[in-house]
């Protein structure tokens, strides 16, 4: 192995010390920034107590109860707070502790496992409320801030960059959730359900997951999915969603087809069930037909189907482009709410 060293020479000492200024400068930016976005968020960033009912052989050692925390965010003054939907659902007890050491009782106000978010409240008003921003807006590279209690450890912050946009994530119910911001700020068991912030301190996101065994590898809830879903929760208690009635699975079709209807994509949902009485069979649905295109929406897969139908108002009519005994063929189907275990 070649060794080269290097001498600095008597002229190049003061061309070290220059940059070495300038990079302190710019360190020196980076930390103003972090530390304004900081002092804007902070205030609305609260911890989440949780309490779960033991299981039987540890109830029988005498242990009743067992705990966990989490994070959440402030978005009303009178107390209604953002989480993630897996940090509270099973939880028989949640407290809440604000910045200043304050605990209150928390109840759940809605709760959409769908896309991993919850809305909880506590019973008093005047609080410091989060600046909600525009995740449409982002860009990869940008500077993002993480705040949250990993670990337990309360109000930690972290740093770093977008590292993508428009990730899926399946949530655990195995629905996908579109439009995921992948970052490399760094979050830890106790981090879900705090926010990522932007460098001006807007929320862009609520931090939800991580890659266990992965380094700078996060995920966050874009906040223009989060406002949709967090205003019903807020007004309904649950995310209305239209639903069509059928069983189906992602089948390639066959060749001569693509190009006869001059389709984008190679595959389509094949319907290999229709529920009775449900909006499908009304529309015109048969098993056997295969689904090429809902709205203005390509259709390739189930999951495009399920997030097509997501965005759709309950109600209203929706065209279904199929493919029948080769034919093409359109349908106008009346989606009806999703109930529980759809």
């Amino acid at each position: 192995m070649r060794v080269r060293r290097v001498r600095s020479e008597p002229g190049s000492i003061k061309g070290v010390s220059e940059i070495g200024s300038s990079e302190a400068e710019i360190l020196d930016a980076y930390s103003q920034a972090v530390i304004k976005a900081v002092e804007h968020i902070a205030p609305a960033v609260v911890s989440v107590g949780l309490g779960f009912r033991a299981p039987e052989e540890l109830q029988q050692h005498g242990i009743y109860e067992l705990k966990g925390v989490g994070s959440g965010l402030i978005i009303t003054p009178d107390g209604y707070i953002l989480t993630n939907s897996h940090v509270v659902q099973s939880a028989e007890r949640i407290e809440v502790r604000l910045r200043g050491g304050q605990v209150f009782s928390a109840r759940i106000i809605g709760n959409d496992p769908h896309t991993d978010l919850a809305v909880i409240s506590i019973p008093e008003s005047g609080f410091s409320t989060a600046e909600l921003g525009d995740s449409s807006k982002l860009q990869v590279g940008q500077l993002v801030i993480a705040i949250g209690n990993p670990l337990g450890f309360q109000a930690t912050v972290t740093a770093g960059v977008i590292s993508a946009l428009g990730r899926s994530l399946r949530a655990q119910t195995g629905r996908l959730i579109e439009n995921i911001i992948q970052t490399d700020a760094a979050l830890n068991p106790g981090s879900s359900g705090g926010p990522l912030v932007d460098s001006r301190g807007r929320v862009i996101g609520i931090n939800t997951a991580i890659i266990v065994g992965s380094q700078g590898i996060c995920f966050s809830i874009p906040i223009n999915t989060v406002k949709w879903v967090a205003s019903q929760l807020i007004r309904e208690g649950r995310v209305r969603r239209a639903y069509l009635g059928i069983l189906g699975q992602t089948v390639s079709l066959e060749r001569r087809l693509v190009p006869r209807h001059r389709l984008k994509d190679s595959t389509g949902v094949l319907v290999t069930e229709v529920q009775s009485g449900s909006a499908a069979p009304k529309a015109g649905l048969r098993p056997g037909d295969i689904i090429v295109q809902v709205g203005d929406h390509l259709i390739a897969s189930l999951d495009d189907l399920q997030l097509a139908l997501g965005r759709h108002s309950i109600g209203a009519p929706l065209n279904l482009y199929i493919i029948r005994d080769s034919e093409w063929i359109k349908l106008e189907a009346f989606p009806t709410e999703m109930k529980e275990g759809d």
